[in-house]
């Protein structure tokens, strides 16, 4: 089993037994435990302390304990997930079995869990083809905070459409949806498979949190489209991506890979990767460069550096950056049961639209405020609380030094600054300056507009707030 069989294998037992799916900490520590690696590594990685994590490790064995009906522990967790495995597989060897693959038909408009049937087994209506889904590492729907169940979505319409366009009817074969963390690129993603998938004959996700090397992405992708859970793959990266590059054109695939920004680099200038995820650059750059029938879409906080070199209108690579949701987040606050309704778009403007931010400062005015948004803005101040600064920590945080001397030197200002005055405060060439200003506005950290043939920069109050508040410089 790998990583990810594991992930998926544990998840898959815990949700038949309790209802419930392990959170992303869970996870973390599950296959981090797998690894071989220590609380504190996980600790770290996880960006929670180690006492947090051995907390959360011990209930996740008690859980899993009373799910198997065997004692698990830190220890033991390899030997015992693998020989339950075989167990599970051994008992329904022969029969219609299926583990973490979903089958749905073209006229359905979410994903069923086959229960009866395997995935090649057709349905009773053999007009059209089925499409197998592959969505075991995809978030519940319902758990993000810019559902698409919800009348806050409206506002993504225009994002929809668009990204339907590219991919259906124009046939592109690479793209990427980039911006701040909670601000709906995973929603986005799962709305748009609702949409389109009847136009492919596989649809999967898979997330990049735990940065795993491209061998075993190409390894996981490989055995669920070729159908076989034990198949003899190549060995090789450069083969493994030729047999998914020939499935790819022979077949119309769509592939969604969420949290790409976990195999980029901390330190450097955005979309570099880091030394041990660099081969990634090549499955991308096959992908959006060659000719076949398929379509990749990545999710991340910032593009790779292939999509700013091959985006473009007539490509077959294209690029969108996720802004907030407007007007449209008042749903937000109707959920959570705010008060004075004529203050809200105020909130909302302070917050950028950014669908978990609004969320968090929700949560927060109704439990101090009992709701009353009028008397939280009565203080005039920008309140994070340390669940949102949490949310912009590893996002600061992996700036180049070059970076967060531009993001402080905007922070001091309340108004937007034009480039000359930055050239003449910030002690920087125009080069330097440039490139800065360029990489900051791919990680959706700095805004721009301009006035009288003059661009200008700032930084968003949240973000300003933000580096204020914290040593960033």
């Amino acid at each position: 089993m790998d990583v990810q069989e594991v992930l998926r294998f544990a998840d898959e037992m815990v949700f038949a037994k309790t209802g419930e799916h392990l959170d992303d900490l869970q996870k973390a520590i599950l296959l981090g435990v797998w690894e071989g690696q220590k609380y504190s590594h996980i600790a770290e990685t996880s960006y929670c302390s180690e006492g947090h994590v051995r907390n959360i490790a011990s209930k996740l064995w008690k859980r899993l304990s009373n799910v198997l009906d065997e004692e698990v522990t830190q220890s033991n967790l390899r030997s015992t997930l693998e020989r339950r495995q075989v167990f599970i597989v051994s008992q329904n060897f022969g029969k219609d079995f299926v583990f973490c693959n979903v089958n749905v038909s073209t006229d359905s408009q979410s994903p069923e869990v086959p229960k009866d049937r395997s995935p090649s087994t057709p349905t009773s209506d053999t007009s059209q083809p089925q499409t197998r889904l592959d969505l075991a590492d995809a978030p519940h729907i319902s758990l993000l905070c810019d559902s698409p169940d919800g009348d806050s979505f409206a506002s993504r319409t225009s994002e929809l459409a668009t990204l339907e366009k590219w991919i259906v009817q124009e046939k592109c074969n690479l793209a990427a949806i980039s911006g701040l963390s909670g601000i709906g690129k995973t929603a986005l993603s799962l709305h748009l498979i609702q949409k389109i998938q009847h136009n492919f004959e596989y649809v999967i996700w898979r997330n990049l949190r735990h940065s795993q090397p491209l061998e075993t992405t190409l390894k996981n992708l490989l055995k669920f489209l070729l159908n076989q859970s034990e198949i003899e793959l190549p060995t090789s990266i450069p083969d493994r991506l030729s047999l998914l590059m020939e499935f790819l054109r022979k077949n119309r695939c769509l592939i969604i890979i969420d949290d790409v920004q976990t195999i980029l680099s901390s330190g450097q200038l955005a979309g570099n990767y880091r030394p041990e995820c660099e081969n990634y650059s090549i499955l991308f750059r096959q992908i959006g460069e060659t000719t076949h029938n398929s379509c990749l879409i990545l999710n991340s906080w910032e593009p790779p550096r292939e999509i700013t070199a091959l985006k473009g209108e007539k490509s077959p690579v294209r690029s969108l950056q996720l802004k907030g949701i407007g007007t449209a987040a008042a749903e937000i606050f109707r959920q959570k049961s705010l008060l004075n309704p004529e203050t809200w778009e105020n909130l909302i403007n302070t917050y950028r639209g950014n669908p978990l931010w609004l969320k968090i400062v929700a949560t927060t005015i109704q439990e101090i405020f009992r709701g009353r948004v009028a008397e939280f803005l009565k203080y005039d101040m920008l309140f994070l609380g340390e669940e949102l600064a949490a949310t912009l920590h590893p996002q600061i945080n992996r700036l180049s030094e070059l970076e967060k001397k531009l993001i402080c030197r905007l922070s001091r200002e309340a108004n937007s600054v034009s480039i000359e005055q930055l050239l003449q405060d910030a002690d920087l060439s125009p080069s330097e300056l440039f490139n800065g200003l360029q990489s900051l506005g791919r990680r959706s950290l700095v805004e721009i507009e301009e006035r009288e043939n003059e661009t200008l920069f700032s930084v968003c109050p949240v973000v300003r707030q933000y580096v204020i508040s914290n040593p960033v410089c």
